[in-house]
Protein backbone atom coordinates (compact mmCIF):
# COMPACT_ATOMS: atom_id res chain seq x y z
CA UNK A 1 0.00 0.00 0.00
CA UNK A 2 0.98 3.19 -0.68
CA UNK A 3 1.95 6.11 1.78
CA UNK A 4 -0.56 7.74 3.68
CA UNK A 5 -0.46 11.31 3.32
CA UNK A 6 -0.86 13.72 6.44
CA UNK A 7 -3.65 15.59 7.23
CA UNK A 8 -2.21 18.57 6.38
CA UNK A 9 -2.36 17.70 2.52
CA UNK A 10 -4.76 18.58 -0.42
CA UNK A 11 -6.44 15.44 0.40
CA UNK A 12 -8.63 17.43 3.25
CA UNK A 13 -12.43 17.43 2.48
CA UNK A 14 -14.12 20.59 2.85
CA UNK A 15 -14.16 21.42 6.22
CA UNK A 16 -12.29 18.54 7.93
CA UNK A 17 -8.37 18.25 7.56
CA UNK A 18 -9.13 14.65 6.01
CA UNK A 19 -10.79 13.15 2.65
CA UNK A 20 -12.90 10.02 2.36
CA UNK A 21 -11.05 8.67 0.39
CA UNK A 22 -7.75 8.24 3.20
CA UNK A 23 -10.79 7.49 5.77
CA UNK A 24 -12.26 4.36 3.00
CA UNK A 25 -8.62 2.88 2.44
CA UNK A 26 -8.46 2.82 6.17
CA UNK A 27 -11.28 1.19 7.28
CA UNK A 28 -11.41 -1.06 3.89
CA UNK A 29 -7.76 -2.56 4.15
CA UNK A 30 -7.65 -2.86 8.10
CA UNK A 31 -4.35 -0.83 8.03
CA UNK A 32 -3.65 -0.67 11.38
CA UNK A 33 -0.64 1.01 10.39
CA UNK A 34 -2.02 3.68 8.40
CA UNK A 35 -4.36 4.44 11.94
CA UNK A 36 -1.57 4.75 13.77
CA UNK A 37 -0.22 7.01 11.56
CA UNK A 38 -3.24 9.42 11.94
CA UNK A 39 -2.73 8.75 15.84
CA UNK A 40 -5.28 6.15 16.33
CA UNK A 41 -8.98 6.60 16.63
CA UNK A 42 -8.39 9.70 19.12
CA UNK A 43 -6.26 11.31 15.73
CA UNK A 44 -8.96 10.72 13.44
CA UNK A 45 -11.71 12.05 16.06
CA UNK A 46 -9.59 15.44 16.03
CA UNK A 47 -9.33 15.76 12.15
CA UNK A 48 -13.56 14.36 12.11
CA UNK A 49 -13.95 17.41 14.48
CA UNK A 50 -15.85 14.88 16.83
CA UNK A 51 -15.53 14.07 20.73
CA UNK A 52 -15.02 10.78 21.67
CA UNK A 53 -17.03 11.32 24.75
CA UNK A 54 -19.85 13.84 23.38
CA UNK A 55 -19.96 12.89 20.10
CA UNK A 56 -19.99 15.42 16.89
CA UNK A 57 -21.73 18.47 17.39
CA UNK A 58 -25.23 17.43 15.70
CA UNK A 59 -26.75 20.23 15.21
CA UNK A 60 -28.64 20.83 12.04
CA UNK A 61 -25.33 22.87 9.93
CA UNK A 62 -23.00 20.18 11.08
CA UNK A 63 -25.18 17.36 9.65
CA UNK A 64 -25.21 19.62 6.68
CA UNK A 65 -21.44 19.84 6.54
CA UNK A 66 -20.96 16.02 7.21
CA UNK A 67 -23.09 14.85 4.59
CA UNK A 68 -21.62 17.22 2.27
CA UNK A 69 -18.17 16.33 2.58
CA UNK A 70 -18.83 12.35 3.41
CA UNK A 71 -21.92 11.50 1.57
CA UNK A 72 -25.30 10.43 3.76
CA UNK A 73 -25.77 6.74 4.67
CA UNK A 74 -28.15 5.84 2.23
CA UNK A 75 -27.42 2.66 -0.62
CA UNK A 76 -28.63 1.67 -4.32
CA UNK A 77 -31.21 -0.08 -4.55
CA UNK A 78 -32.82 -2.09 -7.45
CA UNK A 79 -35.55 0.23 -9.02
CA UNK A 80 -39.28 -1.30 -8.64
CA UNK A 81 -40.73 -2.68 -12.04
CA UNK A 82 -43.98 -0.85 -13.67
CA UNK A 83 -47.09 -2.15 -14.24
CA UNK A 84 -46.34 -2.90 -18.19
CA UNK A 85 -43.26 -4.82 -17.39
CA UNK A 86 -45.47 -6.96 -15.42
CA UNK A 87 -47.71 -7.27 -18.64
CA UNK A 88 -44.73 -7.46 -21.01
CA UNK A 89 -42.57 -10.38 -19.12
CA UNK A 90 -45.52 -12.40 -19.68
CA UNK A 91 -45.98 -11.98 -23.10
CA UNK A 92 -42.64 -12.37 -24.02
CA UNK A 93 -42.80 -16.13 -23.73
CA UNK A 94 -42.41 -18.15 -27.07
CA UNK A 95 -45.17 -20.55 -26.09
CA UNK A 96 -47.58 -17.60 -25.83
CA UNK A 97 -46.56 -16.04 -28.50
CA UNK A 98 -46.78 -18.77 -31.14
CA UNK A 99 -50.54 -19.09 -29.73
CA UNK A 100 -51.13 -15.63 -30.33
CA UNK A 101 -50.38 -15.52 -33.96
CA UNK A 102 -51.75 -18.87 -33.88
CA UNK A 103 -55.33 -17.27 -32.24
CA UNK A 104 -54.92 -14.39 -35.35
CA UNK A 105 -54.41 -17.08 -38.30
CA UNK A 106 -57.11 -19.41 -36.77
CA UNK A 107 -59.55 -15.92 -36.48
CA UNK A 108 -59.16 -14.89 -39.91
CA UNK A 109 -59.34 -18.43 -41.31
CA UNK A 110 -62.51 -19.29 -39.38
CA UNK A 111 -63.83 -16.57 -40.70
CA UNK A 112 -63.46 -16.74 -43.99
CA UNK A 113 -64.29 -20.75 -44.23
CA UNK A 114 -67.03 -20.41 -41.59
CA UNK A 115 -68.62 -17.47 -41.08
CA UNK A 116 -67.79 -14.71 -38.23
CA UNK A 117 -69.62 -16.21 -35.51
CA UNK A 118 -67.32 -19.85 -36.02
CA UNK A 119 -64.58 -17.86 -36.65
CA UNK A 120 -64.72 -15.74 -33.57
CA UNK A 121 -65.58 -18.86 -31.38
CA UNK A 122 -62.63 -20.85 -32.92
CA UNK A 123 -59.78 -17.60 -32.85
CA UNK A 124 -61.39 -16.14 -29.53
CA UNK A 125 -61.00 -18.81 -27.86
CA UNK A 126 -57.07 -19.52 -28.19
CA UNK A 127 -57.00 -15.70 -27.17
CA UNK A 128 -59.00 -15.59 -24.05
CA UNK A 129 -56.68 -18.40 -23.10
CA UNK A 130 -53.61 -16.77 -23.68
CA UNK A 131 -55.16 -13.62 -21.92
CA UNK A 132 -55.78 -15.94 -19.06
CA UNK A 133 -52.18 -17.21 -18.82
CA UNK A 134 -50.76 -13.60 -18.84
CA UNK A 135 -53.39 -12.02 -16.38
CA UNK A 136 -52.27 -14.37 -14.00
CA UNK A 137 -48.88 -15.58 -14.63
CA UNK A 138 -45.63 -13.26 -14.04
CA UNK A 139 -42.14 -14.91 -15.03
CA UNK A 140 -39.94 -13.00 -13.40
CA UNK A 141 -40.65 -13.91 -9.67
CA UNK A 142 -41.80 -17.46 -10.44
CA UNK A 143 -45.02 -16.99 -8.26
CA UNK A 144 -49.07 -16.93 -8.84
CA UNK A 145 -50.99 -14.35 -7.64
CA UNK A 146 -54.59 -15.04 -6.68
CA UNK A 147 -56.73 -11.98 -5.47
CA UNK A 148 -59.42 -9.54 -6.36
CA UNK A 149 -57.84 -7.96 -9.08
CA UNK A 150 -56.44 -10.30 -11.52
CA UNK A 151 -52.83 -11.10 -13.24
CA UNK A 152 -50.45 -8.10 -13.82
CA UNK A 153 -52.80 -5.28 -11.93
CA UNK A 154 -52.23 -8.32 -8.38
CA UNK A 155 -48.53 -8.80 -9.10
CA UNK A 156 -48.18 -4.84 -9.45
CA UNK A 157 -49.71 -4.40 -6.06
CA UNK A 158 -47.84 -7.03 -4.30
CA UNK A 159 -44.24 -5.76 -5.75
CA UNK A 160 -45.07 -2.27 -4.10
CA UNK A 161 -46.40 -3.93 -0.76
CA UNK A 162 -43.09 -5.74 -0.77
CA UNK A 163 -40.96 -2.64 -1.43
CA UNK A 164 -43.07 -0.76 1.40
CA UNK A 165 -42.23 -3.91 3.68
CA UNK A 166 -38.86 -3.78 2.85
CA UNK A 167 -38.69 -0.24 3.31
CA UNK A 168 -39.63 -0.64 6.70
CA UNK A 169 -36.98 -3.38 7.83
CA UNK A 170 -34.25 -1.27 6.35
CA UNK A 171 -35.00 1.90 8.44
CA UNK A 172 -33.60 0.55 11.66
CA UNK A 173 -34.02 3.15 14.68
CA UNK A 174 -30.47 3.04 17.04
CA UNK A 175 -29.09 5.65 19.72
CA UNK A 176 -26.09 7.77 19.13
CA UNK A 177 -24.38 9.92 21.16
CA UNK A 178 -23.93 13.78 19.59
CA UNK A 179 -23.41 16.86 22.07
CA UNK A 180 -22.91 15.04 25.15
CA UNK A 181 -26.50 12.97 25.01
CA UNK A 182 -28.09 10.15 23.38
CA UNK A 183 -30.52 10.33 20.67
CA UNK A 184 -32.55 7.80 18.70
CA UNK A 185 -32.09 8.37 14.65
CA UNK A 186 -32.66 6.51 11.49
CA UNK A 187 -29.76 4.39 10.03
CA UNK A 188 -30.24 6.83 7.31
CA UNK A 189 -29.46 9.93 9.40
CA UNK A 190 -25.98 8.15 10.24
CA UNK A 191 -23.32 10.57 9.38
CA UNK A 192 -19.41 10.52 9.26
CA UNK A 193 -17.77 11.24 12.89
CA UNK A 194 -20.61 10.06 14.84
CA UNK A 195 -20.07 8.03 18.08
CA UNK A 196 -22.24 5.52 18.10
CA UNK A 197 -23.11 2.77 20.92
CA UNK A 198 -23.00 -1.01 20.26
CA UNK A 199 -24.95 -3.64 22.29
CA UNK A 200 -25.63 -7.08 21.79
CA UNK A 201 -28.37 -7.52 18.88
CA UNK A 202 -27.28 -4.01 17.37
CA UNK A 203 -26.45 -3.94 13.26
CA UNK A 204 -23.52 -2.13 12.77
CA UNK A 205 -24.80 0.85 10.69
CA UNK A 206 -22.10 2.13 9.08
CA UNK A 207 -18.02 1.27 8.65
CA UNK A 208 -16.15 2.61 11.57
CA UNK A 209 -13.51 2.33 14.39
CA UNK A 210 -13.58 0.96 17.99
CA UNK A 211 -13.29 3.44 20.49
CA UNK A 212 -14.01 1.30 23.41
CA UNK A 213 -15.03 -2.60 23.91
CA UNK A 214 -16.45 -4.54 26.49
CA UNK A 215 -15.49 -8.37 25.38
CA UNK A 216 -16.92 -7.14 22.31
CA UNK A 217 -17.96 -9.65 19.13
CA UNK A 218 -19.14 -9.48 16.30
CA UNK A 219 -20.58 -12.05 13.50
CA UNK A 220 -19.34 -10.89 9.99
CA UNK A 221 -20.83 -13.48 8.17
CA UNK A 222 -22.85 -11.15 6.11
CA UNK A 223 -19.53 -10.04 4.85
CA UNK A 224 -17.15 -12.91 4.45
CA UNK A 225 -19.64 -15.20 4.25
CA UNK A 226 -17.13 -17.39 7.16
CA UNK A 227 -19.76 -18.01 10.15
CA UNK A 228 -16.89 -17.13 12.70
CA UNK A 229 -17.55 -14.56 15.44
CA UNK A 230 -14.40 -12.04 15.36
CA UNK A 231 -13.31 -10.26 19.07
CA UNK A 232 -12.94 -6.52 18.40
CA UNK A 233 -10.18 -4.70 20.82
CA UNK A 234 -7.42 -2.15 19.71
CA UNK A 235 -5.48 -4.82 17.72
CA UNK A 236 -8.47 -5.65 15.28
CA UNK A 237 -10.94 -2.31 15.40
CA UNK A 238 -12.37 -2.07 11.86
CA UNK A 239 -16.03 -2.53 12.74
CA UNK A 240 -18.01 -3.14 8.73
CA UNK A 241 -21.07 -2.27 7.77
CA UNK A 242 -24.07 -4.74 8.22
CA UNK A 243 -22.50 -6.98 10.57
CA UNK A 244 -24.41 -7.96 13.63
CA UNK A 245 -23.50 -7.38 17.51
CA UNK A 246 -22.88 -10.99 18.71
CA UNK A 247 -21.45 -10.49 22.15
CA UNK A 248 -20.23 -7.73 24.73
CA UNK A 249 -20.97 -3.87 24.08
CA UNK A 250 -18.62 -0.96 22.96
CA UNK A 251 -18.65 2.17 21.20
CA UNK A 252 -17.56 2.90 17.52
CA UNK A 253 -16.15 6.52 15.61
CA UNK A 254 -17.78 6.24 12.10
CA UNK A 255 -15.70 6.47 9.17
CA UNK A 256 -17.45 5.81 5.56
CA UNK A 257 -21.58 5.76 5.18
CA UNK A 258 -23.01 4.76 2.41
CA UNK A 259 -21.72 3.63 -0.99
CA UNK A 260 -18.26 4.43 0.62
CA UNK A 261 -18.87 1.38 3.04
CA UNK A 262 -17.67 -2.06 2.42
CA UNK A 263 -21.44 -2.84 2.80
CA UNK A 264 -22.58 -0.03 0.02
CA UNK A 265 -20.11 -1.12 -2.52
CA UNK A 266 -21.62 -4.55 -2.16
CA UNK A 267 -25.00 -3.36 -2.40
CA UNK A 268 -24.25 -1.31 -5.63
CA UNK A 269 -22.65 -4.46 -7.30
CA UNK A 270 -26.15 -5.90 -7.49
CA UNK A 271 -28.02 -3.50 -7.72
CA UNK A 272 -28.03 -3.70 -11.42
CA UNK A 273 -30.64 -6.16 -12.69
CA UNK A 274 -28.72 -8.51 -14.83
CA UNK A 275 -31.63 -10.66 -16.10
CA UNK A 276 -29.61 -13.75 -15.27
CA UNK A 277 -31.90 -16.93 -14.71
CA UNK A 278 -31.70 -19.87 -11.96
CA UNK A 279 -30.13 -23.05 -13.86
CA UNK A 280 -33.92 -24.56 -13.39
CA UNK A 281 -35.65 -21.38 -15.21
CA UNK A 282 -33.23 -22.20 -18.02
CA UNK A 283 -34.25 -25.53 -17.95
CA UNK A 284 -38.27 -24.62 -18.13
CA UNK A 285 -37.54 -22.28 -20.48
CA UNK A 286 -35.87 -24.54 -22.70
CA UNK A 287 -38.61 -27.21 -22.49
CA UNK A 288 -41.01 -24.57 -23.51
CA UNK A 289 -38.81 -23.49 -26.30
CA UNK A 290 -38.75 -26.79 -27.39
CA UNK A 291 -42.10 -28.11 -27.37
CA UNK A 292 -43.40 -24.63 -29.78
CA UNK A 293 -40.34 -25.32 -32.18
CA UNK A 294 -41.41 -28.88 -32.47
CA UNK A 295 -45.36 -27.81 -32.84
CA UNK A 296 -44.08 -25.41 -35.33
CA UNK A 297 -41.94 -27.92 -37.36
CA UNK A 298 -44.64 -30.81 -37.23
CA UNK A 299 -47.49 -28.08 -38.50
CA UNK A 300 -44.79 -26.30 -41.65
CA UNK A 301 -44.68 -30.33 -42.82
CA UNK A 302 -48.13 -31.40 -42.46
CA UNK A 303 -49.04 -27.80 -44.57
CA UNK A 304 -46.60 -28.96 -47.54
CA UNK A 305 -47.92 -32.29 -47.41
CA UNK A 306 -51.22 -31.83 -47.85
CA UNK A 307 -50.27 -28.61 -49.75
CA UNK A 308 -48.27 -30.95 -52.18
CA UNK A 309 -51.37 -33.63 -52.13
CA UNK A 310 -54.28 -31.43 -52.77
CA UNK A 311 -52.19 -29.93 -55.75
CA UNK A 312 -51.46 -33.14 -56.91
CA UNK A 313 -54.94 -34.62 -57.51
CA UNK A 314 -54.06 -36.62 -54.36
CA UNK A 315 -56.75 -35.47 -52.42
CA UNK A 316 -60.46 -36.32 -52.94
CA UNK A 317 -63.87 -35.45 -51.94
CA UNK A 318 -66.11 -37.89 -49.98
CA UNK A 319 -67.85 -38.90 -52.98
CA UNK A 320 -64.54 -39.75 -54.71
CA UNK A 321 -64.39 -37.14 -57.05
CA UNK A 322 -60.60 -35.33 -57.04
CA UNK A 323 -60.62 -31.99 -55.01
CA UNK A 324 -58.15 -30.09 -57.31
CA UNK A 325 -57.81 -30.50 -61.30
CA UNK A 326 -55.46 -27.92 -62.82
CA UNK A 327 -56.88 -26.10 -65.49
CA UNK A 328 -60.15 -26.92 -64.24
CA UNK A 329 -60.81 -26.38 -60.25
CA UNK A 330 -62.23 -22.37 -60.27
CA UNK A 331 -60.28 -20.08 -58.16
CA UNK A 332 -62.69 -19.77 -55.45
CA UNK A 333 -62.93 -23.64 -54.70
CA UNK A 334 -59.40 -24.01 -54.65
CA UNK A 335 -58.70 -20.77 -52.20
CA UNK A 336 -61.47 -22.66 -49.84
CA UNK A 337 -59.40 -25.81 -50.28
CA UNK A 338 -56.00 -23.87 -49.22
CA UNK A 339 -57.64 -22.46 -46.10
CA UNK A 340 -59.06 -25.77 -44.89
CA UNK A 341 -55.53 -26.76 -45.12
CA UNK A 342 -54.06 -23.94 -43.61
CA UNK A 343 -56.48 -24.45 -40.28
CA UNK A 344 -55.68 -28.29 -40.36
CA UNK A 345 -52.05 -27.23 -39.84
CA UNK A 346 -52.97 -23.76 -37.18
CA UNK A 347 -55.07 -26.43 -35.24
CA UNK A 348 -52.04 -28.57 -34.89
CA UNK A 349 -50.20 -25.93 -33.32
CA UNK A 350 -52.95 -24.76 -30.83
CA UNK A 351 -53.31 -28.71 -30.02
CA UNK A 352 -48.93 -29.17 -29.81
CA UNK A 353 -48.40 -26.06 -27.47
CA UNK A 354 -51.25 -26.29 -24.67
CA UNK A 355 -52.19 -23.00 -23.48
CA UNK A 356 -51.61 -23.29 -19.85
CA UNK A 357 -47.86 -24.70 -20.30
CA UNK A 358 -46.52 -21.43 -19.29
CA UNK A 359 -48.17 -21.18 -16.48
CA UNK A 360 -47.37 -25.03 -15.48
CA UNK A 361 -43.87 -23.74 -15.80
CA UNK A 362 -44.31 -21.04 -13.27
CA UNK A 363 -46.21 -23.02 -11.02
CA UNK A 364 -43.30 -25.83 -11.20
Amino acid sequence: MGTILPPSTSNSNGDFSIGQEQLSSISREHDINALKEYGGVAGLSNLLKTNLVKGAKGDDADLVIRRNAFGSNNYPRKKGRSFLMFIWDACKDLTLTILMVAAVASLALGIKSEGIKEGWYDGGSIAFAVFLVIAVTDRHNSMIYFAIYCGAVTDYKQSLQFEDLNEHKRNIHFQVIRDGRRVEISIYDVVVGDVIPLNIGNQVPADGILITGHSLAIDESSMTGESKIVNKHSKEPFLMSGCKVADGSGTMLVTAVGTNTEWGLLMASISDDTGEETPLQVRLNGLATFIGIAGLTVAVVVLVVLLARYFTGHTKNPDGSVQFIAGKTRFGDALNGVIKIATVAVTIVVVAVPEGLPLAVTLT
